[in-house]
């Protein structure tokens, strides 16, 4: 159980620490971190969380992540359930710590998306339904490429953490325009069942797309490193 403890713990990091950044910091009154602070967050949770636990459960936190790296053979199936379960609780746990904080504040109200992913009208710059697509499956898939890469066996050992955390952010600061980022379906769960109407009915988008994105990245790994191993 200790591994599933793990991902609920750091998943819950990921939520609270990477979503409150855009909730609470990101339009701040004059000193708001803004898009390139709210990409730095999450990419920081990543590596926090990667040296704090990653000899405990391989700090996945995210359902397309345990999803690539089994398909990446480098995870046991017997674990997937249980580590997806742990995952979406851990970030709906979180999202429920933000509401409480959020709402604690006079004139708090949903409607500005709280943080969550969206897509025609509700995409923070109104991209389309196939090109959010297109950018999730494609960040995604990069994203599961340099996780199976940094944490290759003849990759420089003790790096990965940074080389995870930075790609994260990268991601971030590329794709919040366009779906607010997501590449993690327990990021977007975590805050969309509290804003629940378009947030929710969008949500097949945020699973859906990283999970695909995760398994062509792990396949493509798969096809140009001849050292399946971890």
């Amino acid at each position: 159980m200790k591994k599933y403890i793990a991902e609920f713990i750091g998943t819950f990091w990921l939520v609270f620490a990477g979503c409150g950044s855009a909730i609470f910091a990101a339009a701040f009154p004059d000193v708001g971190i803004g898009l390139a602070g709210v990409s730095l967050a999450f990419g920081l949770t990543v590596l926090t969380m990667a040296f704090a636990i990653g000899h405990i459960s391989g700090c996945h936190l995210n359902p397309a992540v345990s999803i690539g790296l089994w398909i990446g053979g480098r995870f046991n199936a017997k674990d997937l359930v249980p580590y997806i379960i742990a995952q979406v609780a851990g970030g709906i746990a979180a999202g429920g710590a933000l509401y409480l904080i959020a709402s604690g504040k006079e004139g708090f109200s949903l409607t500005n998306g709280f943080a969550s992913n969206g897509f025609g009208e509700h995409s923070p710059d109104k991209y389309s339904m196939i090109a959010c697509l297109i950018t999730e499956v494609l960040t995604t898939a990069f994203f599961l490429v340099i996780i199976l890469g940094a944490t290759a066996k003849r990759a420089p050992q003790g790096f990965a953490p940074i080389a995870i955390g930075l790609a994260l952010t990268l991601i971030h600061l590329v794709t919040i325009p366009i779906t607010n980022c997501s590449v993690n379906p327990a990021r977007s769960t975590g805050v969309a069942v509290f804003v629940g109407d378009w947030a929710v009915s969008q949500l097949w988008l945020f699973w859906a797309a990283p999970i695909v994105g995760a398994i062509i990245g792990a396949l493509v790994h798969r096809s140009i490193d001849d050292n399946k191993a971890a």
